[in-house]
């Protein structure tokens, strides 16, 4: 009721006497403006709160998910530097498949030993197809060995796994010199030049060096499966078992076959 009636003395005084209407509603908004903007600033900072707490919570979640997200990128960059590293690999071992050499003759694997602790293999190709002994045989997978004894038709191969077989050679990852020389079991005993020093590690590629002059630089030998304390064993690349040709190249540099054919060059103690 008193608002009724307020009302209709305000709306008399706006009809009878406008001027002093006027100064009523400049007095009501002196009177009533502080209280709105009291009222206005208490709102707006309790909308600041309730959004600042949102905020906070929203910047919490986000932060969580960036630390997910930045776990499962170092992860990935991990993966894709081993990729990387891996593709290198390859790409150098195809390169090394890719170079072309002079061939002197190319023959079946005819048979191998397994059970003797020689280890040897016979090639269908003798001196009649221009081979000598002391040459590198090598098939499109890596270097099967030497040879070692010629006839007419065929020829004997001293494995690269056998134990009178030493090549030097190197890591394909890196390039540090190293030793290859055969267990007689089938694998390859691998060792560093650098006494104390372990650089190997699973899936390392081995590769002649072309130190020596028998052997041409770059051919694939082993493929690294178990670490030792000073050295490594390694698996043929090209195994004689499931090798069906072989070629035979000239050596490195000619004088070596010379050395390898002197006599007493080829025994074993």
């Amino acid at each position: 009721m008193a608002g009724i009636i307020v009302g209709l003395i305000l709306l008399v005084l706006s009809l009878v006497a406008p001027q002093q209407f006027d100064r009523v509603r400049g007095v009501a908004l002196d009177v009533t403006g502080p209280i709105t903007g009291g009222l206005h600033e208490v709102t707006a900072t309790a909308a600041g709160i309730f959004t600042g707490a949102g905020n906070y919570w929203d910047a919490a979640s986000q932060n969580a998910e960036l630390k997910r997200e930045r776990t499962a990128m170092l992860q990935r960059m991990v993966e894709a530097k081993a990729i990387f590293q891996e593709n290198q690999q390859l790409k150098a071992t195809l390169q090394l498949h890719e170079r072309e050499r002079e061939t002197i003759a190319t023959g079946r694997i005819v048979g191998s030993s397994f059970n003797s602790p020689r280890r040897y293999a016979i090639l269908s190709a003798g001196t009649s197809d221009g081979v000598r002994i002391g040459m590198p045989v090598r098939s499109p997978s890596g270097l099967v060995g030497r040879i070692i004894d010629a006839g007419t038709l065929a020829s004997r191969v001293l494995l690269v796994s056998d134990r009178a077989n030493i090549v030097p050679a190197r890591m394909l990852r890196g390039g540090t010199p190293v030793i290859a020389q055969g267990r007689g079991d089938g694998t390859i005993s691998i060792r560093p030049l650098e006494v104390g020093r372990n650089p190997f590690k699973r899936g390392d590629i081995i590769i002649t060096s072309g130190t020596g002059g028998l052997y041409p630089p770059l051919v694939p030998i082993a493929r690294v499966v178990k670490l030792e304390d000073d050295g490594a064993v390694a698996l043929p690349l090209a195994d004689p078992a499931t090798t069906s040709f072989a070629i035979v190249e000239p050596p490195f540099e000619p004088e070596a076959v010379a050395a390898e054919s002197a006599p007493g060059a080829l025994e074993t103690p």
